[in-house]
């Protein structure tokens, strides 16, 4: 299966600069650089725009087509065997949003992990329901490998703001200091979280999302689609709500590289006495040498090793 495309045509004389904002099917929203907003069309049968991306466009009567998707400096997407899903692009960073109770599926985080890793994106972890003190301690152990990992993690409570707390508030606060200025795709299984959050941050957003409908004349709830939102004013500090998802394919990484987007593998994989190695089986290897450590704790926990082993399996299926 092929790679997203990166790039559009070549220019066209005339063009006008945008900034896609929203994406459902073969429209799209685009902003202008004063701020007005307007549906665009691709020329072809098949947009390949997604919601963070820079165009130039050209007026066709109240709407407008898109001539040309600008160079990205990353695509964050999944792939299974049936199809690709981009999310955005142009991204400063991931907030991976899970919460304590329902349990988070640790499979999916890592996943979510690698596909930032491998379009280098900074993640930063968000465990929702910090209220919930006895799920909350349990989901926040079971993260232990990942702070060791040296990964950013927050503790939320999503909550309307009236029913903040005063430690709510500092959590939010600290949300907000780590947002500024970056554009975020926020990502989360269905469940986590992510429209309070966005509802909190953006207190618009129900009325935004309402317009952005009417506009598209979608007569459909749109929160099947990604959309950016402006935290401030200024525009500087932008905010991309995605669907929720219970799968993550990983079908575009190579399972030979897997490894080097997995910290704790990563720091042991340079040991292996063979340059090819599996990380499975191999004499002389690094990564399994620290995984049956027996005199200290190994820094590759055993589930950690255990759904590397299950990866490398699934993907090697996809493409051997």
């Amino acid at each position: 299966m092929s790679k997203p495309a990166r790039a559009g045509a070549v220019p066209v004389a005339g063009t006008r600069p945008g900034l896609v904002v929203a994406g459902f099917g073969r429209h799209v929203l685009v902003e202008t650089e004063s701020g007005e907003r307007l549906i665009c069309h691709p020329r072809g049968k098949k947009s390949q725009a997604v919601v963070g991306d820079r165009i130039r466009w050209l007026p066709s009567q109240d709407e407008g087509t898109i001539e040309k998707i600008e160079e990205r400096s990353n695509l964050f997407y999944r792939q299974d065997e049936m199809r690709t899903k981009s999310f955005a692009a142009n991204l400063d960073q991931v907030l991976i949003l899970i919460a304590a109770e329902p349990e988070f599926s640790e499979s999916q985080l890592t996943r979510a992990l690698i596909a930032a890793e491998a379009e280098r994106i900074t993640p930063i972890i968000a465990l929702n329901k910090s209220d919930l003190t006895e799920p909350f301690q349990r989901a926040w152990a079971k993260l232990a490998p990942y702070r060791a990992m040296g990964y950013q993690m927050l503790p939320l409570a999503i909550k309307p703001k009236a029913a903040l707390t005063e430690a709510d508030d500092t959590q939010s606060a600290r949300l907000i200091e780590l947002l500024q200025g970056k554009k975020t795709l926020v990502l989360g299984p269905s469940g986590a979280g992510k429209s309070s959050l966005t509802n909190l941050l953006v207190p618009q957003a129900r009325v935004l999302t309402a317009e952005i409908s009417q506009a598209l004349n979608s007569g459909k709830h749109t929160t099947t689609s990604t959309t950016l939102y402006w935290v401030d004013s200024a525009r500087t500090t932008a905010l991309i709500d995605s669907p929720g998802f219970q799968e993550f394919g990983l079908h575009h990484i190579d399972p030979m590289q897997l490894a080097g987007y997995m910290p704790d593998l990563k720091a042991h994989a340079q040991n292996c006495k063979f340059y090819n190695c599996t990380h499975l089986h191999e004499p002389g290897c690094g990564v399994i040498s620290e995984v049956n450590l027996a005199d200290k704790p190994s820094s590759i926990s055993p589930n950690r090793y255990r759904l590397y082993s299950e990866l490398f399996a699934e993907l090697s299926q996809t493409r051997y």
